[in-house]
């Protein structure tokens, strides 16, 4: 069997009663703690209206940058030639790139030869994504899709961009949060004539009017969704119903995206399959834990310089987000508490040695506040008049409702901007806090992502959505569904070779011992690794 095969045998040949082709039970469907009793109410916080004027007012100043903070800061590849101080707006310019196409919209088309760059650079280190393109090109199991992407967009989305095309796809994309945007990336694919609209430090009517270029384009109409919050799906639900019904297939990957996909689905308005690859395997321990592992230290250490040994630390929920995070800080010599809802993570954490507690038990005397719920209001005005003189605050969740941003944004507080997504909040006897990215998620806005674990979930990504496109009729119903077995293991496969890991067989007596295929999936659905 040749390699441009092997995708479409993986989809066309597995066996249907081995893999879940059943809707999934959310996970979240027994917690009373989560909110949104509405089925598809947009949780993204809106911005406060007067927070230009209050930026422009004595209340908000900005302190000029140190050349040590200069250096420290600008070395994150998310930033650099990602200029803000261009004031005028992306929609006010008119650019081209080479080939003479206006279909995009980015900061300045002119910065594409540092993104391509940046993306030659994140290629290198996302084995998995790239063996995927080699394999599946010639057998184009992505033509005649048209897809919507709504994620972050940086070097190594760029790379799952272009895979996607190359794998037949035609795509139109925008970004899922208006401080991850590496623009120098957004300007190389729209120089490589793909549509993209998306620049870092977009507003709110911004973001949501690059998400409607993407959806609503002439002469193309859309049959797929690749999104991340669920934002791209909820525009398309509301304002172009009719076009969302011929949507083939939604892949999400984020924990709120999910949520509200559940919630569409259990409302009855959810008229076309989508699959969950966020509580995938690989997803889950990779992007999810490993990674953030990872970035939480790096996003931390240059936004603020702390030294992290003998800080307290306070992490708001034990998922594996949380759980990435709180292993880092604990091997910096942090002493770290946790807050849960949940009985079972509140145990997890207490069994690997950390002291679980209500917030206002610690809050005065904590360094550092970090949230990983998807919840909202997490961290509350309440709690942050209560905290120490320069305690950091910042979330590692996706959307910005965990801390009560809103409520710092009062006559009596003063804002001063120290460095690019690094904030002083001034209470009125002095005591400041250090907020991180205005309570966006803080490791895409102050830094960057390991490229090899986003080459995992990328993988991921581009299976679920070459599932989804290519299931014949009647396999998936209008529900949530999550990412066969067989796929995960497959995605975890092609990244093996990078660490010359060599995979043991099992025997024709073995397999059936165990009563497995010896090709796999190797494990039930209801395996928990």
């Amino acid at each position: 069997m040749s390699e441009s095969i092997e995708i479409r045998t993986i989809i066309e040949n597995r066996n249907i009663n081995a893999v879940t082709d059943t809707p999934v039970t959310d996970p979240a469907s027994a917690s009373k703690d989560l909110e949104g009793s509405n089925a598809f109410v947009c949780q993204r916080s809106k911005l406060d209206t007067k927070t230009s004027a209050l930026k422009k007012s004595s209340r908000y100043r900005s302190r000029s940058l140190s050349a040590s903070s200069t250096d420290s800061y600008s070395s994150a590849s998310c930033t650099g030639s990602s200029s803000d101080d261009d004031d005028i707006s992306p929609r006010e310019k008119v650019q081209k790139n080479s080939a003479g196409s206006s279909d995009f919209c980015v900061r300045n088309i002119n910065q594409h030869a540092f993104g391509r760059r940046e993306i030659e650079i994140a290629e290198q280190e996302m084995p998995g994504i790239m063996a995927l393109r080699k394999r599946a090109a010639e057998d184009k199991p992505l033509k005649n899709a048209k897809i919507v992407g709504c994620t972050h967009i940086n070097a190594q989305t760029a790379v799952l961009i272009e895979t996607l095309a190359a794998l037949g796809a035609s795509v139109r994309w925008a970004a899922c949060n208006i401080y991850s945007t590496q623009n120098e990336v957004a300007a190389a694919l729209a120089e490589a004539d793909y549509p993209i609209f998306a620049w870092r430090g977009e507003t709110e009517e911004d973001f949501w009017w690059c998400i409607d270029k993407c959806v609503n384009s002439e002469n193309w109409q859309p049959n797929m969704i690749l999104d991340d919050g669920g934002d791209a799906t909820h525009l398309m639900l509301k304002k172009y119903p009719a076009m969302f019904k011929l949507i083939k297939g939604i892949v999400e990957e984020s924990v709120t995206g999910v949520h509200r996909l559940y919630q569409l689905s259990k409302g009855g308005k959810l008229t076309v399959p989508a699959m969950n690859v966020n509580d995938s395997v690989t997803k889950t321990k990779y992007d999810n834990l490993y990674s953030c592992r990872e970035s939480i230290i790096d996003s931390l250490k240059r936004s603020t310089d702390v030294m992290f040994g003998g800080k307290q630390v306070v992490v708001c929920g034990y998922g594996e987000v949380g759980k990435g995070c709180c292993q880092a800080l604990k091997g910096f010599g942090c002493v770290v508490y946790i807050t849960e809802i949940d009985p079972i993570c509140a145990l997890q954490a207490s069994m690997d040695g950390f002291r679980v507690v209500k917030l206002n038990e610690v809050i005065r005397n904590v360094d550092i506040v970090i949230t990983a719920t998807g919840n909202k209001n997490v961290v509350t005005r309440e709690h942050m008049d209560k905290m120490k003189n320069g305690c950091i605050v910042c979330n590692m969740g996706h959307s910005n409702t965990e801390i009560d941003i809103n409520s710092l944004r009062t006559p009596d507080l003063t804002w001063e901007k120290v460095r690019s997504q690094v904030d002083h909040v001034i209470w009125p006897d002095a005591k400041r806090i250090i907020l991180l990215a205005e309570g966006r998620l803080v490791n895409l806005s102050c830094s960057s992502l390991p490229s090899f674990v986003v080459s995992i979930t990328s993988a991921t990504q581009a299976l679920a959505l070459i599932e989804l496109f290519n299931a014949p009729q009647g396999r998936y119903k209008s529900d949530v569904y999550l990412l066969p077995k067989k796929m995960d293991e497959y995605v975890a496969s092609l990244h093996l070779p990078t660490f010359d890991a060599h995979l043991t067989e099992l025997t024709d007596e073995q397999a059936k011992y165990m009563g497995l295929n010896k090709a796999g999936p190797f494990k039930p659905n209801y395996y928990r690794y």
